[in-house]
């Protein structure tokens, strides 16, 4: 008898073990499929109707998950072809709008006439600028270019362009404070980065008023450096700092200059060059700060 009680609790202690491989074999393939990014399927050895049940049930579940990813970018996909295809769509009839706005100006008209061109041509202007946000974004999102890398001086690069959008600031009435001296370089595309910057402006110009604060905040242990563009918050704008990278979302409820994508072309342009974006909202200012990988 108890010869067969021996046998009998070897055999459940073999099947015991068997089991647990079983499920370490599971938890194994999970892990790699993960990790690895696979697509490979779970599968089991050992003959049990509920161990087997469970691989089936999993593997249901992840040609769900790989079902349900490839429709997200097969969304995605058509997205950013309907967004280019928007971006060129428009840019003839806009042109043609501009010519025959330039062609009534230069014509003999009342004082009424002329202010309600002025109105017309303002409005085309700013959609000219939003057609010009979605073709660039578009096509950073679409094309992939290819990131070259190389020392540049931000100090100088920033400089430069903010000399550039003088006029445009003037206009704004917009101060602008440098709070940098000494030169910073950090390692870059030089295309994408002037792009960046000048996004950053454009921002500063169509959301911002009186001041508008430059400066440069290194990390030495880390080899980075914060380029800081901070402005007051024109108007009644309401900022949500958590969002203002989406690349729909904007403070302005009236929406008559920009449908967000200005900052969200900032983030992708940074990442791109393997940065990152943040953004600080008090007071009435609101705080974009790029960082960048700093070079000596």
């Amino acid at each position: 008898m108890s010869v067969v009680l021996a046998v009998v609790v070897l055999c459940l202690a073999g099947y015991l073990l068997l089991l647990q491989k079983e499920i370490r074999n599971i938890s194994f393939g999970l892990k790699k499929r993960y990790k690895e990014k696979t697509r490979e399927l779970i599968t089991v050895e050992f003959i049990n109707k509920d161990l087997n049940h469970l691989a089936a049930n999993i593997n249901k579940s992840l040609q769900a998950e790989e079902t349900l990813r490839l429709q997200a970018v097969q969304e995605e996909k058509e997205f950013k072809e309907m967004i280019a295809n928007i971006s060129h769509d428009l840019r003839t009839p806009l042109t043609a709008v501009k010519g025959y706005i330039d062609l009534v100006d230069r014509t003999e008209l009342t004082e009424e006439q002329k202010y309600n061109i002025g109105i017309a041509k303002k409005h085309a202007e700013n959609l000219g600028r939003l057609i010009e946000h979605f073709f660039e974004y578009s096509y950073l999102v679409n094309s992939d270019p290819e990131v070259r890398l190389q020392k540049i001086n931000l100090t100088n690069l920033v400089t430069e362009l903010l000399i550039a959008s003088v006029t445009s600031l003037e206009e704004e009435k917009i101060e602008v404070v440098m709070k940098e001296e000494r030169f910073v370089y950090v390692q870059a595309d030089q295309e994408m980065l002037a792009r960046l910057i000048q996004n950053l402006i454009r921002n500063c110009v169509a959301h911002g008023k009186e001041k508008l604060e430059v400066n440069f905040v290194t990390d030495e242990e880390k080899s980075k450096v914060k380029l800081h563009f901070a402005n007051r918050i024109k108007g009644e704008q309401t900022i949500d700092a958590a969002r203002v990278f989406e690349r729909f979302y904007t403070g302005d409820t009236s929406r008559a200059k920009s449908a967000g994508l200005g900052l969200s072309i900032v983030k992708l342009l940074a990442e791109k060059m393997g940065g990152k974006v943040e953004a600080t909202v008090k007071n009435g200012w609101i705080d974009i700060a790029v960082e960048l990988n700093r070079v000596s």
